[in-house]
């Protein structure tokens, strides 16, 4: 089964990364109020990115691993600044 990996800018600018199986429906059921917590109390929201997957498995550890990414670097990729990915994915505890 395939799946999607998405980003979503609520309302407030902050942003939601899931995964699903139908994209359509899920931003709906987001837009409904019906999706997670996070978006419920954040509506608007608006797919400001997403990725297709062949089965929904990869799709979901897509969404675990960019989950853990910093604000700058979800929005590298929401933008299609690829070359700045690796330099985003410093640790800071590594900066010092």
């Amino acid at each position: 089964m395939k799946g999607y990996l998405y980003i979503l800018e609520c309302a407030d600018g902050s942003y939601y990364t899931g995964s699903t199986n139908d994209l359509e429906k899920r931003i709906q059921q987001h837009q409904n109020g019906e999706g997670a917590n996070h978006t419920k109390k954040r509506l608007p929201v608006r797919l400001v990115y997403f990725e297709e997957y062949l089965q929904i498995e990869q799709a979901f550890f897509r969404e675990k691993q960019i989950q853990g990414w910093s604000r700058k670097k979800k929005e590298a990729l929401i933008n299609g600044l690829v070359e700045l990915l690796p330099k985003l994915a410093v640790a800071y505890r590594d900066l010092r």
